[in-house]
């Protein structure tokens, strides 16, 4: 029986099959990158047959979201860490330095979480509503840190500004041409530290990456 055969014959009873097809679509991505995704491609990968898939997602679209959802959870959890290993204002620097090296790490599922939500032009609903979650973690941070909650329009301004800020880092970190300034400063998390604190937004943290 061919390799094909086998596979369409195995049961779609995969215990949770959605976490399953989950953790296969990503190893998949940062494998081989998102081309090579298919709801096919992924039942492969999990063991099960092509139809299984189906059962969770209607296409791929909706497998990629729900890869994207997991990669906001998964950057949340990383940042509140973090954040916890941080006291006062430090803990900004922390988050920022913690958001950079998930981007770092997860290169393609970070991909996947900006493509997704570009699709819907607009940032996954419990980002911004979620007290949990990493865009949010931003904003209660600042208040913690003397922030005025009642100044909703500055407070938001500010939110977004420093999550672009980190966002552009994460972008042009790994670019050769700040190679010496790493150097200089003895290394890329002084580096990080040293761009976040010239942005004025995130003053100098002492945490580990």
């Amino acid at each position: 029986m061919s390799e094909a055969k086998r596979v369409e014959s195995r049961p779609y009873h995969h215990g949770d099959l959605r976490r399953a097809l989950v953790d296969a679509a990503r190893r998949l991505l940062e494998a081989e990158g998102p081309s090579a995704l298919s709801l096919r491609a992924v039942a492969r990968e999990a063991g099960v047959s092509p139809a299984a898939p189906y059962h969770h997602f209607k296409d791929k679209a909706e497998l990629l979201d729900a890869v994207a959802h997991e990669g906001w959870e998964i950057l949340g959890a990383q940042m509140s860490e973090a954040k916890s290993g941080a006291t006062g204002p430090d803990q900004l620097t922390a988050l920022g330095i913690a958001y950079v090296c998930f981007a770092r790490d997860n290169p393609a599922l970070y991909r996947v979480m900006y493509d997704a939500a570009r699709d819907k032009e607009d940032l996954p609903g419990d980002m911004q509503d979620n007290k949990e979650s990493a865009y949010c973690m931003v904003r209660d941070t600042m208040i913690e840190n003397g922030a005025d909650p009642s100044q909703d329009g500055h407070l938001e301004l500010a939110s977004v500004a420093a999550w672009c800020g980190a966002h552009g880092l994460a972008e042009m970190a790994g670019f050769r041409q700040f190679d010496h300034l790493k150097e200089e400063l003895g290394g890329e998390r002084p580096f990080l530290e040293a761009v976040l604190n010239h942005m004025g937004l995130f003053p100098k943290a002492h945490d580990g990456c």
